[in-house]
């Protein structure tokens, strides 16, 4: 009996894996649902999961977290922006993912188009509101802020499928 337990818990972190990199590229805490149901399973399971397996999940998932919100002020730095343009980067992704989920209501389309061109505006916007810089210096570091932003949801997303493998696999060798 205690198998074909052990087989529902690694159905369900399979299962998890798979909503939680949908959920990354909904620009979604999806490492931490996929971490979060990976110990649940374990401690509903024990033994289910080495601890340092889920640890080193979490240490990947921290990565993707750092990466997310790096990368778009990278792809503005890299294109000449500023401190300011960074920044305006960085929230305009944020605001700009949770506005086009609404704004252009196709999945998965409407978060990661809005994420980018949030980042871009934001970028454009800390550029030439801040740091004074002409249309067409805001604009390229706008486009390197939407780019990079793009980079930033695919690498997590990259991520979280490595989570969700590691996770899957770790469970089934238990």
């Amino acid at each position: 009996m205690a198998q074909g337990l052990d087989l529902v818990a690694v159905g369900i972190v399979a299962l998890a894996s798979l909503v939680g990199v949908v959920l990354t590229l909904l620009t979604l805490p999806g490492t931490w649902f996929i971490i979060l149901v990976a110990l649940l399973c374990q401690w509903w399971r024990e033994g289910l999961f080495e601890w340092w397996t889920i640890a080193l999940c979490a240490v990947l998932a921290l990565v993707g977290e750092i990466v997310e919100f790096a990368w778009s002020a990278r792809g503005a730095k890299r294109t000449g922006g500023t401190r300011p343009g960074m920044i305006g980067s960085i929230v305009g992704g944020i605001i700009g993912a949770v506005l086009g989920t609404f704004l252009i209501p196709v999945p998965l389309v409407g978060t990661l188009a809005g994420a980018a061109i949030g980042a871009g505006l934001g970028a454009v916007a800390g550029e030439r509101g801040m740091s004074q810089r002409t249309w067409r210096e805001s604009a390229a570091v706008g486009r390197g802020a939407a780019v990079g932003r793009l980079t930033a949801v695919a690498i997590k997303t990259g991520i979280a499928g490595v989570i969700g493998l590691v996770l899957t696999t770790g469970a089934l060798l238990a």
